[in-house]
């Protein structure tokens, strides 16, 4: 099937849902801006750690999967989105990780608890359920839209082989017409 993506007018729903006049909206808002931007998986953002933020060049380290570690460029939007969480959200701690709980004890939130702000927001912003999963589609599924390449995507959600990335073809049924050849026998 086709990977599942949801609309730009769902992911502004889904950031809309976060009050960011309290400790937990401005995390949240950062957590799901995170996810809606940069295509992280919900365990890479759980293991984000303040060193990785690079402020200055304006990079973020990414610890992935099978110990892999890449850094990608903080756009403005998410590193605003995070210095709103760290300078007005955050507890003072001595975690290191970047997105942590709220009440006590403020140690780091886990993959888990980062794919339930997703659901969380869902609920607020009257969406159908979804796992943060979903959001790295509609990084994909935005990239290939806007005329971006297989390879790209594969490079942006940091995919070892491109067969994995193969598999956001299927989202531009436009583009898939355009190239596929008549069934044969088929009606003209």
């Amino acid at each position: 099937g086709l990977p599942r993506a949801i609309s730009a007018a769902a992911v502004g729903r889904l950031l809309g849902s976060c009050d960011r006049r309290r400790p937990a909206g401005r995390r949240d808002f950062a957590i799901l801006t995170v996810l809606a931007r940069l295509g992280l998986r919900a365990g890479e953002v759980a293991a984000l750690r303040l060193g990785d933020i690079d402020w200055r060049a304006g990079e973020l380290a990414v610890h992935g999967k099978a110990s892999r570690q890449d850094r990608l460029p903080l756009t403005q939007e998410v590193g605003e989105a995070i210095a709103g969480w760290l300078q007005d959200g955050r507890p003072r701690c001595a975690s290191a990780a970047v997105f942590t709980r709220v009440l006590a004890p403020h140690h780091g939130l886990s993959a888990w608890a980062v794919s339930g702000v997703v659901r969380q927001a869902c609920v607020r912003a009257g969406l159908p359920p979804m796992g943060s999963r979903r959001l790295r589609r509609t990084v994909a599924t935005q990239t290939l839209r806007a005329g971006g390449t297989l390879t790209e995507v594969g490079h942006l959600l940091r995919q070892r082989s491109l067969a994995a990335a193969s598999l956001y073809a299927k989202v531009d049924r436009g583009a898939l017409s355009a190239v596929a050849r008549p069934w044969p026998g088929g009606a003209a």
